[in-house]
């Protein structure tokens, strides 16, 4: 099954682009070659920039406290188990204080890295890390794995309170939606959203055999909406036209 998500709004969509950036990090560290060890130093640049908004830290802060508050409050239910709920505020508590913490915005540290920031403002430019521009980044490429893994992880270590703090929020967004089926006729599917709730996330599976079809997806805090299409030849996107089902999770 290929997962799609959907935000809602700015916030959750600035937590969704993080996340994909924290995974490709660590897939590309884990690699040996001196090329994957270069995205993945592009890729914490990226991260800095996408975390450089002035209020993201105090959002997810604020997003943490409200969780937990919420969470604290399910204390006493008969249907909830309080060793499950010990373990989630734990990893709640965690994530604040980690972050908390953090001097400064996310990547704050890394940019008094003189060496670091020589590399970030050549690395946008086609071709502006050759061995002629930065001949130090280019020795730092012929080290063995182990060395420039080391050095990646030290790099990366200073973003993991950000990480973690989006992977806990993150999951307990995930965790509130109920997966339900649906039927879009000839491709195309709408459903009303209750007045007086405030969906974050959508999520969407499309099952075995159905890879060939692209949603897209439209959304407001009335309503949603979901075209299914597939690619021509050249590329482009066509109305597939057929009935079609699929899995959705409405997060709130």
């Amino acid at each position: 099954m290929i997962l799609y998500e959907y935000p809602f709004n700015e916030s959750i969509r600035t937590m969704l682009r993080l996340e994909h950036l924290f995974d490709r990090l660590g897939q590309l560290i884990a690699r040996d070659a001196p090329i994957d060890h270069h995205f993945a130093l592009a890729t914490i640049f990226e991260i800095i920039d996408v975390a450089s908004r002035a209020d993201l830290k105090s959002d997810l802060l604020k997003d943490l406290e409200r969780q937990k508050t919420q969470l604290a409050g399910y204390r006493g239910n008969p249907s909830i188990s309080e060793a499950a709920l010990d373990e989630v505020l734990a990893r709640v508590d965690h994530a604040f204080n980690g972050l908390n913490q953090l001097p400064g915005k996310a990547g704050a540290a890394l940019t008094g890295n003189e060496w670091l920031m020589s590399i970030r403002s050549r690395i946008s430019i086609p071709g502006g890390t050759c061995e002629f521009d930065l001949p130090a980044y280019y020795a730092w490429q012929k080290h063995d794995a182990a060395r420039r893994r080391a050095d990646l992880m030290q790099w990366a270590a200073t973003l993991m309170p950000l990480a973690e703090a989006l992977s806990v929020l993150l999951g307990l967004l995930r965790d509130a939606g109920v997966p339900h089926k649906v039927v879009a006729p000839g491709g195309n599917f709408q459903q009303s959203l209750p007045a007086g709730r405030i969906y974050h996330l959508l999520r969407l599976r499309l099952p075995a055999g159905s890879e060939d079809l692209v949603p897209e997806i439209s959304g407001h805090r009335l309503m949603v909406s979901i075209r299914l299409m597939r690619q021509d030849r050249e590329g482009r996107l066509r109305p597939s036209g057929e009935d079609a089902g699929f899995e959705l999770t409405l997060c709130a």
